[in-house]
């Protein structure tokens, strides 16, 4: 296995200021005790005077605001039209987001019509200032190479076109399958961040995600954004089977594996797009409260945009929590630009 290199791609000063101490007093409120403090109390701005908080609200919503989570689709399907890069960026301009990472789909699973890397670095090169591409390759090329170097060619040349991370990564195998850690191992050479779509039909892992776990432990050097059911559904502690594939809405039930993840270990964020992010946080809002609070230095904002006239509740997430506007500015564009080494 690679073990750090990334860092040293990154430079000394990048990987610092991107990794931390985590506090295990402190984000043990959450996986030990599951709610900090009752009631309004929870909220960071409670109590405060009316002229602070409106203060504040200015404050937070003149911050920048950068997505985390976006795609472009080149044909129509599923009855939705299909997204460029240019109906992309008048939808940011309309909402008020000011970057957006955009992801690509190249495994068959991941999406009904493919949006392959090379296509995504095509359409984003027109708005340097805005879209930040990622790729992917899918773990099966590998199977026609033995020495991996047409997979590490491929990938070389999408970093050299501008490729800034990988992903979204959402093929049917488990997610520490033999093929996958190659690629993982690929990502820590380039320092690419890797998005993960967890859920029952990518990116496998059991109730508990101890494959996820074994990834997280085995690649230090890579930071790795878990998406989708199979990640915010651990949110709870009282995950089963049939959660993987689908949206909880009973209220959470403390010691959840998301919160012991994010506690544990540094390289690993929450990507709170799409309805899994969503109801994740709202499906028991005193604990969502609680949740961002604890964990806003690992949380990332995103919407999962992918077709036009889509609903995106996550616009709403600074109106629906209190949080301070330096945990604001975490959530809302510092951890995604520490991912990118760009803080």
């Amino acid at each position: 296995m690679t073990r750090g290199r990334a860092s040293e791609r990154r430079g000394s000063t990048t990987s610092a200021s991107r990794r931390r101490v985590l506090s295990r007093a402190g984000a043990g409120l959450l996986g030990a005790a599951g709610v900090v403090g009752t009631g309004t109390e929870t909220s960071a701005t409670a109590g405060t005077e009316p002229s602070v908080q409106s203060s504040q609200e200015t404050a937070v919503a003149d911050q920048p605001l950068f997505d985390a989570h976006t795609h472009l689709i080149p044909a129509e399907t599923l009855d939705r039209e299909p997204l460029h890069a240019d109906d992309l960026v008048s939808w940011m301009d309309a909402v008020g987001i000011d970057r957006a990472v955009v992801l690509a789909l190249d495994s068959p699973e991941s999406y009904p019509v493919q949006a392959p890397s090379w296509w995504i670095l095509e359409q984003v090169a027109a708005y340097p200032d805005r879209l930040v591409p990622f790729c992917t390759v899918d773990p099966r090329t590998l199977v026609y190479e033995e020495d991996f170097s047409a997979v590490t060619n491929l990938l070389e040349r999408y970093v050299e076109r501008g490729a800034r991370g990988f992903g979204e990564l959402k093929a049917g195998l488990p997610v520490d399958d033999a093929r996958h850690e190659r690629l993982y191992e690929l990502c820590a050479e380039h320092g690419l961040p890797v998005v993960l779509h967890l859920d029952d039909k990518t990116m496998l892992d059991a109730v508990g995600l101890p494959r996820f776990e074994n990834v997280l432990a085995s690649f230090p050097d890579v930071d790795f954004v878990g998406h989708a059911h199979g990640w915010w559904a651990h949110i709870s502690a009282d995950v089963e089977e049939s959660d993987l594939g689908r949206y909880p809405e009973r209220p959470v039930e403390p010691g959840g594996r998301v919160p012991e993840l994010l506690a544990r270990y540094d390289n690993v964020y929450g990507d709170l797009s799409g309805l899994s992010g969503w109801t994740g946080l709202t499906r028991d809002p005193e604990y969502g409260q609680a949740f961002l609070e604890t964990h806003h230095e690992q949380l990332l904002f995103g919407t999962d945009y992918l077709h036009p006239d889509q609903e995106t509740p996550q616009l709403g997430l600074f109106d629906r929590f209190d949080l301070s506007a330096e945990a604001w500015a975490n959530v809302r564009y510092r951890n995604l630009e520490g991912l990118l080494g760009e803080a």
